[in-house]
């Protein structure tokens, strides 16, 4: 039953651009009902104070209202957030409640939900609720934090929920005997990912069936449904969770957030459909933040400037709550902090704050950006000391591909290594299609009224682990429909999917009659789209389910043909007995039942690669402009190039924006003064125009049947580092130090100032 390899590698365009294009996506926004009634969340305007009173009478008397919920309804067991990844039972004390009692902690935390004929109705019904809050003091910033003068949760008595240790060998061994060290602190800034789509929910209960539907979830919808189960006290095959089309996730939309339990508790206490859209402010204010970190690292080196220890403390803003993937940052910097460098002996704590902004969770590359950040930044730092050209520095330090698997730090019982690589392979093939050393005489020169820097760096991207679930139908016609528990949140599924399964079945893709994703009637079980798992692990889910497919095909053929199920051969949608007669694959389809395919690894994926930047700075304005960005990754199998190409892309396009231009900014009082896109700067299409790709296969995966990687978050992991350094080379004659993010105009200008007024 050997198959033809024709469409794993191929670059397919992707199938669900037509219909999106064309403006035939279904979004849960395109959705109604008969008897629908819209939601609307008035949220606290202050950040932390004490609630005295919430009254509603007057917005229960307004035209169309139909009710309003607040936190009294539910009180006073009001159901709270459970963390998704990386919980502790320390955690649980710092959960959110789904609508604020007694207390609230953010600017955006919901206080009451409002349901009304129509949204319009329901948005004046919001000027009806008075609200009386004693405020309290804003807790914003590490010092403040961390003095716990002013504490979020009184009876916890502390503002930092746990520290998180990455631990390897004995760091302090090995600083101890060190030739040289050096210590350095950096910071980076809050920002997070901003999707096309905001978040909206659609609710129907049927009472008489007790059965609960929500329509609009996406990312991690098993997750969900047993989330709301345990929360609603409904029975987990008594909801049914609908992914509906979604204009991008990015990690943080999907998650499980207040308004995932509203809207459907807000549906069986009505006893109607209910919908809920949030406006782009809102998106801006209550989706999950991300990033907002700040690291101590030191170095220590031996004669050689070989890295012989690292230490690190670092602290991550997790906002006012844990919820979800609260904690997952922090580990992740833990974990992580080496990056693909050669370092036998760590320490990397990581304590999480709790402060009254927004809670943060993942966003694409989650404390993997920010360690490579504090990491590439150091170890130009270490190897300009060592008087050593930066290349050079990384070439001595790589993990070889003699010493793989190479372990990572172990946080706790969670430790990880990488699977494969060739380290150096990638960084040299970097160099040269970034021309490095002709691009090396450019060097801090200023050329034009504008100095110029490059620099290059290297990372690791981890990726899929646990399990996840496909199932495949025969059709009648003989065409095959693919149900995955994996998500769709624009990376293009539907064509990766249906590639895999064209090839695995020996069918040409017109036989693939839909892929479809990430509802839970799909399939048994799944858990979702996130940390580039999608190929990884659903798609070795799909070679599992085939393989039971193509066996069940050649069993039923061979009764037909009246051969041994093993001297049957398919080939382009038949099965071929040893005498050449043959039934189709629809032939036989009525007796075959579907089959589900599962795989499962405690083992995670690393693919790796190098990022080179070159930049020019304005002096007089503090502006950067990226002159021209290369990225080389190792990706172990390409499914598809041009979806890999377009899912680095738009990383890179998100770490550059990130690293220039986006930035949540707090006021004193806790109030976000960057809501909205006149003051959030978001990468226009003509911002970076100038990025080279390559995608490689060198080293593919022992991990997993297909031999991939996860790819999804890549581009964005070297990003800051490499900028940041190609900032400090074309400003060296200034001597700055760019180790606080953002590289926004405003900050870079400042460190020209201040350079200057140090030489006067």
């Amino acid at each position: 039953m050997n198959v033809r390899n024709a469409l794993i590698g191929a670059p397919i365009e992707r199938f669900e651009d037509l219909r999106f294009l064309r403006g035939r996506g279904t979004y849960v926004g395109d959705l109604t009902r008969p008897d629908l009634l819209y939601a609307v969340v008035l949220r606290s305007s202050i950040a932390h104070g004490r609630i005295r009173s919430i009254d509603v009478s007057r917005a229960l008397a307004m035209p169309g209202v139909h009710g309003v919920v607040i936190g009294q309804d539910l009180a006073p067991n009001v159901p709270k957030i459970a963390l998704r990844l990386d919980p502790l039972p320390e955690f649980k004390a710092f959960e959110q409640p789904v609508i604020a009692y007694a207390k609230v902690r953010y600017v955006g935390e919901p206080l009451a939900l409002v349901l009304a004929e129509t949204a319009a109705q329901a948005e004046d019904a919001l000027e009806g609720i008075d609200v009386d809050i004693e405020q309290l003091p804003a807790v914003l910033h590490r010092e403040m934090a961390m003095s716990g003068e002013t504490l979020l949760f009184e009876e916890n008595g502390t503002n930092s929920p746990a520290t998180i240790s990455g631990i390897k060998g004995d760091a302090d061994a090995a600083f101890a005997r060190a030739f040289y060290t050096r210590k350095e602190r950096f910071k980076v800034h809050r920002h997070s990912a901003v999707p096309m789509e905001t978040r909206g929910l659609l609710a129907e209960w049927d009472a008489e069936a007790g059965f609960m539907t929500v329509y609009g979830v996406a990312k991690v919808p098993f997750h969900n449904r047993a989330a709301l189960s345990a929360l609603l006290g409904v029975p987990e095959d008594h909801v049914l969770m609908v992914e509906n089309d979604v204009g991008g996730g990015f990690g943080t939309r999907g998650e499980f957030y207040p308004e995932d339990f509203l809207i459907p508790y807000a549906a069986r206490r009505f006893g109607r459909p209910v919908k809920w859209t949030e406006d782009r402010r809102e998106n801006l204010l209550a989706m999950n933040h991300a990033r907002e970190a700040e690291c101590e690292i030191e170095i220590a080196c031996d004669e050689n400037a070989v890295i012989i220890g690292l230490r690190a403390n670092s602290t991550t803003h997790c906002g006012a709550y844990l919820r979800t993937t609260g904690s997952t940052p922090a580990r992740n910097i833990a974990q992580v902090i080496t990056g693909p460098y050669r370092i036998e002996n760590v320490r990397s704590n990581v304590s999480l704050l709790v402060t009254n902004k927004t809670p943060s969770g993942t966003y694409r590359g989650p404390g993997r950006y920010e360690s490579d950040f504090f990491r590439e930044r150091m170890l130009d730092l270490v190897a300009a000391d060592f008087k050593l050209d930066q290349v050079e520095f990384r070439r001595r330090n790589l993990v070889r591909e003699s010493d793989m698997p190479w372990a990572m730090p172990t946080v706790g019982k969670n430790s990880s290594e990488t699977d494969s690589g060739d380290y150096e392979q990638t960084l040299d093939r970097c160099l040269l299609e970034f021309d490095w050393t002709e691009k090396a005489a450019l060097q801090g020169k200023l050329i034009d009224g504008r100095y110029h820097g490059i620099a290059v760096g290297c990372y690791v991207e981890g990726a899929g682990s646990g399990r996840e679930s496909v199932r495949l139908r025969l059709e009648k016609d003989g065409m095959l429909s693919v149900f995955t528990g994996s998500s769709a949140i624009g990376q293009g599924i539907e064509t990766v999917f249906a590639q895999m399964a064209g090839d695995a079945l020996g069918l040409p893709l017109s036989s693939i009659c839909a892929v479809q994703h990430g509802s839970t009637n799909l399939v048994r079980d799944g858990v979702g789209s996130f940390s580039s798992r999608s190929i990884v692990m659903g798609g070795s889910a799909l070679l599992d389910a085939a393989t039971k497919l193509k066996a069940e095909i050649a069993r039923v053929a061979a009764q037909r043909l009246g051969c041994d199920a093993g001297e049957v051969t398919l080939l382009d949608g038949r099965a071929v007995g040893p005498g050449g007669q043959s039934v189709g694959f629809g032939d036989v389809a009525s007796e075959i039942e579907p089959v589900d395919g599962t795989f499962s690894t405690p083992k995670r994926t690393y693919s790796y690669g190098a990022h080179a930047a070159h930049i020019s700075v304005d002096v007089g304005t503090g502006g950067i402009k990226v002159e021209s960005y290369v990225a080389v990754e190792d990706v172990g199998r390409i499914i598809n190039p041009h979806t890999l190409h377009g899912q680095c892309l738009g990383a890179i396009v998100q770490g550059l924006g990130g690293t220039l231009l986006e930035h949540f900014v707090y006021d004193d009082g806790g109030q976000m003064v960057a809501g909205s896109f006149a003051d959030y700067l978001l990468p226009t299409a003509s911002d970076f125009p100038h990025i080279k790709i390559v995608a490689l296969e060198l080293k593919p995966s022992p991990v997993n049947p297909l031999g991939a990687k996860g790819a999804g978050e890549g581009g964005i992991i070297p990003v800051a580092g490499v900028i940041g350094n190609a900032l400090a080379a074309a400003l060296s004659d200034f001597q700055i130090m760019p180790n606080e993010l953002p590289l926004a105009p405003a900050r870079v200008w400042a460190m020209i100032g201040q350079a200057r007024a140090r030489a006067a």
